[in-house]
């Protein structure tokens, strides 16, 4: 091996380029690093650990992933269908409902001529039964109530007997009430669409109520209920012609018909 000399290594340090030096970074640059935490010597930050047995999952949301019982997703699916196929307007007439202050003045009205519960109708019976057995007279006077049941509701308006017909906007089937509007034109009888059946039927102790009709009307109430009858006759009774309804695509349909549009557009 051939050892080289020190001075040679020397001479060749010095003929080499000097390192270049760089420039300091300005202070503008530099990092703020803002407000200094507090830190606690009591208690230590420790970083999170999602696995089992550490810290839980942050809250998400997870409707999309829900099982939903059978009945929410054929009420959904039957919304979505009335949008987007035509719905000829026997059918789509359900959808224009009285507005809210009308309708809660619709609903007091008949919370007033409320027929009798089981309840009232045994001590009433008693009664009877105990003036029957003393001999006294018995008082059999007709309650003025609203009438229910949709086979009942139409006879009377056959008979021109009833005054004003509600009818529920949500009856499954339909079938059962399609009819009754066209049959109150017809016989010009008064009526309404009112949305929830279940909220007719509270007014008659049930659980649901497709229509419901008014045959009498006290004396006290007689300014309230031609008030509502005068704003119910031009929306239903005197409306000419019932519009078709649906039509009304989705997101992705309307975007795709734009861009579609948009095409034929250029290629014009």
């Amino acid at each position: 091996a051939i050892s080289q000399s020190p001075v040679a290594a020397n001479d060749r340090q010095d003929t080499m380029a000097p390192k270049k030096k760089v420039p300091a970074a300005p202070i503008s640059s530099k990092k703020s690093s803002g407000v200094k935490k507090n830190s606690n010597p009591l208690f230590e930050t420790r970083a999170k650990a999602f696995g089992i047995g550490g810290a839980l999952p942050v809250k998400k949301d997870l409707t999309r992933y829900v099982k939903w019982p059978k009945y929410v997703l054929l009420q959904r699916q039957r919304r979505v269908l009335c949008k987007r196929l035509k719905v000829p307007p026997s059918v789509n007439q359900f959808t224009k409902t009285l507005d809210r202050n009308v309708a809660e003045s619709v609903l007091k009205l008949a919370l007033k001529y409320r027929p009798e519960d089981k309840a009232a109708k045994k001590e009433r019976l008693l009664k009877e039964a105990e003036a029957a057995k003393s001999g006294g007279s018995v008082d059999k006077k007709k309650p003025v109530v609203v009438k229910y049941g949709i086979n009942h509701i139409t006879s009377l308006v056959e008979q021109k007997k009833a005054k004003l017909v509600v009818i529920a906007h949500d009856v499954d089937p339909l079938e059962l009430v399609v009819f009754l509007p066209a049959l109150c034109k017809k016989m010009d009888v008064p009526f309404c669409i009112i949305k929830g059946k279940a909220r007719l039927g509270t007014v008659v102790h049930k659980k649901t109520a497709t229509a419901l009709a008014f045959t009498t009307i006290n004396n006290e109430d007689k300014r309230e209920f031609d008030k509502i009858v005068e704003s119910v006759r031009p929306m239903y009774n005197e409306a000419t012609r019932i519009s078709w309804g649906g039509g009304i695509m989705g997101s992705k349909s309307n975007a795709m018909m734009k861009k579609r549009a948009k095409i034929l557009k250029a290629g014009k």
